[in-house]
């Protein structure tokens, strides 16, 4: 701004620093707040986590993981797959399939957000690195600092999980994938202003006859204007 001949004062330049999530440059060399440095890395930041649920199959109960990732700029969420046994074989293929070139969720994301679980592998993390990924590690018991993934797992749970009982695999693949539907979709998000992630033109019309549809039995509902 100098060189164009214009003056600017410090208190501006502090404001605008801190309206993008910018620490000014004293507090920059100490330490950036985490509240910080996800405001300032919006746009190309995304969490992963794992959440469980109960499964009945031929041997009893068994617990599955499920693997879900999240771009948090826009609260999409990606379900990476479910298994029993996450091992090493199967976190490296959920990390190989994230970052393909073609179609992974993270193509377009530099950093993401994971907890120090020991099913996060090295090769896992290895895998984000080679496609410029970098891993972040959140410090030991610190939910809240991954609180858009735990938001999302809480509404899982209580508007779908914790309401079902699984009879194998199938069926909770089956379920997941109406509840993503239904939350990209239909359902809408007090963290982006009570909008929906991504519109529908029959949801989102303010025309025609009101009308209440369902998924998975009616478990979930919503209402929308039947287009004319």
């Amino acid at each position: 701004m100098q060189n164009l001949g214009h003056d600017v004062s410090d208190q501006s330049v502090g404001n605008i620093l801190k309206a993008h999530g910018i620490e000014p440059a004293p507090d920059r060399k100490r330490q950036t707040t985490w509240k910080a440095f996800l405001k300032s890395h919006w746009d190309v930041l995304a969490a992963i986590d794992f959440t469980t649920v109960e499964v009945w199959t031929k041997s009893g109960l068994v617990t599955y993981y499920l693997l879900f990732v999240m771009e948090l700029k826009t609260r999409r969420v990606h379900f990476a797959g479910c298994t029993a046994n996450p091992h090493e074989a199967w976190m490296k293929q959920a990390a190989r399939e994230l970052t393909s070139f073609d179609d992974g969720f993270l193509n377009d994301k530099r950093y993401l957000i994971m907890d120090r679980d020991t099913k996060f592998c090295e090769s896992f993390h290895s895998i984000l690195r080679q496609s410029d990924v970098e891993p972040i590690m959140l410090p030991p018991k610190s939910p809240n600092l991954n609180a858009q993934l735990e938001r999302y797992f809480g509404s899982l749970k209580s508007e779908c999980l914790d309401r079902m009982i699984f009879f194998g695999r199938r069926s909770i693949e089956r379920a997941v994938a109406e509840y993503v539907a239904h939350y990209h979709v239909e359902r809408n998000h007090q963290g982006l202003g009570n909008e929906l992630i991504e519109p529908d033109a029959e949801v989102g019309s303010v025309a025609g006859q009101i009308e209440c549809r369902e998924r998975l039995g009616g478990m979930l509902k919503y209402y929308c204007q039947r287009a004319a």
